[in-house]
């Protein structure tokens, strides 16, 4: 295969067609293409590994509520739990996923899920099962799910609570943020405390009267 070949099935990977479609535009075998689009990609996530980088971003996920309410200003009485989900390539069909769930009335990172590696068909399964409690899900930049993770873990710090301890084994797959998104976490400016079925209530309702002061929260029990 020549430079000038190579680099064509480059630019048309780019513009999202398939290697099947790559190969019949450039009179290729369609295993040829895959072959070098596989090749190409593991070289690349091995140079940023060799560099100490982080792979590539391949898509950054987030419920639609929480999008609105924390991206779009918008005001909502449905829920203070919000699911963001990055994905980065690892080479060519293969993705490691991390996801983040949040609480943004108060608590933060309630829940996070380890890397995990998968391909193309187990990414799609992962996002549907992720987000089927939720009313679907879009797509943002990094440097939005960035702010709305780190955001929410530092709103949930100033009340006195930590991220989930699984948080530890994901953090590095989303990378420190440097955005200057604004975001305003709680319910109607204030901490909301919703019960979960496995929080230990008390402790997380003296916290919040240490922190703010009793009066200054709300909460809602028997949620879960």
């Amino acid at each position: 295969m020549q430079p000038e070949q190579e680099q064509e099935i480059l630019n048309l990977r780019d513009r999202q067609l398939t290697p099947k479609q790559i190969a019949r535009k450039l009179g290729l075998k369609a295993s040829e293409v895959s072959t070098f689009l596989i090749s190409q990609a593991e070289q690349t996530a091995l140079a940023s590994a060799e560099k100490g980088e982080l792979l590539p971003v391949a898509q950054c996920l987030v419920d639609v509520n929480f999008a609105k309410v924390l991206l779009g200003n918008e005001t909502s009485e449905m829920s203070g739990l919000g699911l963001v989900m990055v994905t980065r390539s690892k080479g060519y069909n293969r993705f490691v996923v991390t996801s983040y769930l949040i609480d943004y009335w108060c608590l933060g990172v309630k829940d996070a899920m380890p890397p995990r590696n998968c391909n193309d068909s187990q990414y799609k399964n992962l996002v549907e099962n992720a987000y089927s409690q939720f009313l679907g899900y879009e797509e943002i930049s990094l440097e939005q799910a960035q702010a709305l993770v780190w955001g929410a873990i530092a709103y949930a710090k100033k009340l006195g609570f930590e991220p989930h301890r699984d948080f530890e084994q994901s953090k590095a797959h989303l990378g420190e943020s440097t955005s200057e998104i604004g975001l305003n976490f709680g319910r109607n400016g204030e901490p909301c405390y919703v019960e979960g079925p496995y929080d230990n209530t008390t402790k997380i309702i003296n916290t919040l009267k240490k922190s703010v002061g009793d009066g200054n929260f709300d909460y809602l029990f028997g949620m879960g």
